[in-house]
């Protein structure tokens, strides 16, 4: 069966471990619901946080929604210099490794709340390159991504 990757990232009101497993947990919640994910099928999952995040290990709140015989791992991001588009304070962001033969233009990636502006960023690289609106494949069809501002879609 293949593998497909499924991105995502949110930001953390706070550096505390109720922040941060909040935070995690309401991204998990939103991947699994817009791709109909089995936890069963999830084949691995890496939690990367800012430098600014540091209270708690967002692979936490993934094990108290049940995910107790999916591989975690968490890390820290690149120290990239500021400014830069992709550098959002608080940040943290996941990618999944999903078995399914549902092919990889079908799964969706979610940006919350503060995370947005990463969205933004690929969608302006996706314009420059002809591809917005599309699934990646070169082909348009549905979007590949959402982004949503405190769970109202835009």
């Amino acid at each position: 069966m293949p593998v497909r990757g499924i991105r995502g990232a949110t930001t953390a009101e706070r550096n505390d471990a109720e922040a941060i497993v909040e935070a995690t947990g309401e991204l998990l919640r939103e991947l699994v619901r817009l791709n109909r994910l089995e936890v069963d099928e999830i084949a691995f999952a890496y939690f990367t946080t800012t430098s600014d995040l540091d209270a708690e290990f967002p692979a936490l709140a993934a094990r108290k929604l049940g995910w107790v015989t999916v591989p975690l791992l968490c890390g820290h991001d690149m120290e990239v210099r500021q400014p830069n588009p992709r550098g959002v304070r608080r940040c943290i962001r996941v990618l999944l490794l999903y078995n399914t033969d549902r092919p990889q233009r079908e799964m969706r990636h979610a940006y919350l709340r503060g995370a947005r502006a990463i969205k933004e960023d690929l969608d302006r690289t996706r314009a420059q390159l002809g591809l917005l609106g599309s699934t990646g494949d070169g082909e348009g069809g549905a979007p590949e991504s959402v982004s949503y501002e405190g769970g109202v879609p835009d």
